[in-house]
């Protein structure tokens, strides 16, 4: 059955957050907010005993960061996962439903050392998956 659901995808992070932060932006609430009503209809068509979840996936650049909030790009890439999946819970989309992840510097997309590269780096992708 999930294979035919089709909520998966890249956003990047500078829609989402300033660089640095965990906060989410305007542009990037306004995003989630059509995503919580794709994912509150689809709960309701996929069979109960069918256990799916949304992973949301935080990833940084693979510049260092050590700022008073966070020590690593760990700390900053769970917490902008963590920011994602706290937003689609108060849309109501049911928390069982949803899984935040932390994965730093370490799946970037474009392995270069360019401004273009650490923006496709710093990123949160979305995966419709069995639990």
């Amino acid at each position: 059955y999930l294979q035919r659901a089709s909520i998966a995808g890249i956003a990047h992070a500078e829609v989402f957050f300033d660089t640095g932060q965990a906060q989410l932006l305007p542009e990037g609430r306004a995003e989630l907010d059509k995503l919580a009503s794709a994912l509150i209809d689809l709960d309701k068509q996929i069979p109960a005993e069918i256990a799916w979840v949304l992973r949301v996936d935080g990833h940084t650049d693979v510049r260092p960061i050590n700022s008073p909030q966070f020590k690593s790009n760990w700390e900053l890439s769970s917490a902008r996962a963590i920011s994602v999946v706290q937003y689609l819970i108060s849309l109501g989309v049911p928390s069982q439903r949803l899984v935040a992840a932390g994965f730093a510097e370490f799946q970037p997309l474009d392995p270069e050392k360019t401004e273009e590269a650490y923006k496709r780096n710093r990123r949160i992708e979305l995966k419709l998956t069995e639990r």
